[in-house]
């Protein structure tokens, strides 16, 4: 799995534990629909450690309480 799929996925999951919708997450972040899209979707190439920080907000988390996540153990990722 790449980082961008394990982002995916976090933000899947946290949707879930927060009780949240996209559209919620989209609105409190500011990230336009389409791009939310094509994250959550593993279509983004590049998901930027500036929209990370973006989702953390929104989650009340900080950036390690995001990783903190076997999705993001080295073993679990296709790492270039």
């Amino acid at each position: 799995m790449t980082v961008n799929d394990a982002v995916a996925k976090r933000i899947t999951q946290l949707l879930q534990e927060k009780n949240m919708t996209q559209y919620r997450l989209e609105q409190l972040s500011g990230i336009q629909h389409g791009h939310m899209q094509w994250i959550r979707s593993g279509k983004s190439k590049t998901v930027r450690l500036s929209t990370v920080f973006m989702f953390e907000n929104v989650f009340s988390i900080t950036l390690l309480e995001f990783l903190n996540d076997e999705l993001f153990l080295y073993e679990n990722l296709e790492v270039e």
